[in-house]
């Protein structure tokens, strides 16, 4: 999981995990809403609850202050007294202080409460903080948190009740928050389960979707899952099916030119032994063997991945192979030692791909170094020449087949133009690929890459 502002890097990358974060900030939020929702409506209960509560019991003490002896007051305000409570007799204003409206009402909802005798005014004060109230008015164990409601009662012409109630602050609902953790529990097991459902199929086609990409034969992928994905299934099945049969038409229909054009040429090779003139057949000759390379050239590079089977095989010893070789025929040819190389491939058009990319860089190029780079999954067969390279608009449409760059490239080397076309259909057969770089200060880099383990085709 990232977060960055833009694409949340923090977000999860997957369906399954994407559905239960989902799912859970939703119950979370919804459940943090009805919490807030109903914690509103029961303070507000609870604090006209408590307003009555607390003019019940100061009703109750101003009375009783007026019905005993002065002497006795402290008795009555010390019994009455608690760890939220505090009861003390102070001086009388001449004047009482302003209230606001709230205040007033519950001002006169207190003077309803006491004797008829009581005709003096009696103040309520709800907006004080525990702070400015002295210290001999609060209770003993004052939270500094608490909300106070302080009410002065008149006693009588000289003296006032001073009555300190501390309202603790409202702890949050346990109860609540315990079901919010048991709903997203819940609904995450419930995504996940659903996540599965949904992810499984969408997996299988993912991977069968890889699997075509690198050149291999498709499995039928499973066809359930929620109608959506069910219907995706069978769409792809039917689409690598389609392109099965036409693919395997192709093949035949190849196979059966290629046959069809071996007959006549070697016909023709045998006719050219009864022509007297030499020159003439020498030259017949040549145009049959440009014929014959150009035919067998068309079927490998439209054959792609053909019948060899794949094997592990040491790609550093079957590079070196090829390039002695070719080095043993005079081609100037350079090869850099590289530890063993395991790949599972087809060794045959491997070794193919190599000794086209080594051939046109000798042709193109005037020499070849060869080497072999490790990546992170896998490694890449790098060909480096000292030629004019290609330009850069020109570098996809050299692997299209017949497509020769003239105006870069000695029109007298020959060629069909189906070497680089081939190199990239083995490549992708194996699920790798191949790219064509210039390199600073000239020349060009051909890079073939090939995986560890390919796809098994």
């Amino acid at each position: 999981m990232n977060l960055k502002i833009g694409r949340l890097k923090l977000w999860p990358h997957t369906l399954s995990v994407q559905l239960i974060a989902v799912t859970a900030a939703a119950v979370l939020v919804s459940n943090v809403g009805v919490a807030l929702w109903f914690a509103h409506g029961n303070e507000r209960q609870s604090e006209s609850s408590v307003n009555e509560r607390v003019l019940d019991r100061v009703a109750a003490v101003a009375t009783t202050l007026a019905s005993v002896q002065p002497e006795a007051r402290s008795i009555v305000m010390k019994t009455m007294s608690s760890r939220i409570w505090q009861f003390a007799e102070v001086p009388r204003r001449k004047t009482p202080g302003s209230m606001t409206p709230a205040e007033r009402q519950m001002a006169a909802r207190m003077s309803a409460m006491l004797p008829a005798s009581y005709a003096l005014p009696v103040t309520v004060q709800l907006n004080q903080k525990v702070a400015d109230i002295g210290k001999e008015r609060l209770p003993e164990e004052a939270d500094q948190n608490a909300t106070p409601i302080q009410i002065y009662v008149p006693v009588d012409e000289h003296t006032r009740l001073s009555a300190v109630f501390l309202k603790m602050p409202t702890p949050w609902p346990t109860e609540i928050v315990v079901a919010a953790l048991a709903a997203i529990l819940l609904a995450s097991v419930a995504a996940a389960l659903l996540a599965r459902r949904v992810v499984r199929p969408l997996q299988e086609l993912t991977n069968a979707a890889a699997l075509v990409a690198a050149g291999a034969t498709a499995p039928k992928v499973e066809e359930n899952g929620p109608d959506d994905v069910r219907n995706a299934a069978i769409a792809f099945n039917k689409m690598t099916e389609k392109v099965t049969r036409t693919l395997e038409s192709q093949r035949h229909l190849l196979s059966a030119v290629g046959h069809d054009l071996r007959t006549p040429i070697t016909a023709m090779r045998i006719n050219l032994e009864f022509i007297a003139d030499s020159e003439l057949r020498t030259g017949l000759q040549k145009n049959l063997d440009e014929l014959q390379q150009m035919t067998e050239q068309v079927l490998s590079a439209a054959r792609g991945t053909g019948g060899e089977s794949k094997r592990n095989v040491d790609l550093s010893a079957l590079v070196e192979s090829l390039c002695a070789d070719l080095d043993e025929m005079g081609e100037p040819v350079t090869w850099t030692n590289h530890t063993p190389a395991p790949v599972l491939c087809r060794p045959g058009e491997i070794r193919r791909a190599v000794r086209n990319l080594v051939e046109n860089a000798v042709a193109y190029g005037q020499s070849a170094e060869v080497q072999i780079h490790d990546s992170p999954n896998g490694y890449d067969v790098v060909v480096v020449d000292q030629g004019p390279g290609i330009p850069d608009d020109e570098r996809t449409r050299v692997f299209e087949p017949f497509v020769r760059l003239e105006s870069s490239r000695n029109a007298a080397t020959g060629g069909t133009g189906l070497g680089l076309t081939l190199v990239k259909a083995i490549a992708e057969g194996h699920g790798g690929g191949v790219v064509l770089e210039n390199r600073h200060g000239g020349g060009l880099s051909a890079r073939l890459h090939l995986p560890r383990v390919a796809a098994t085709a």
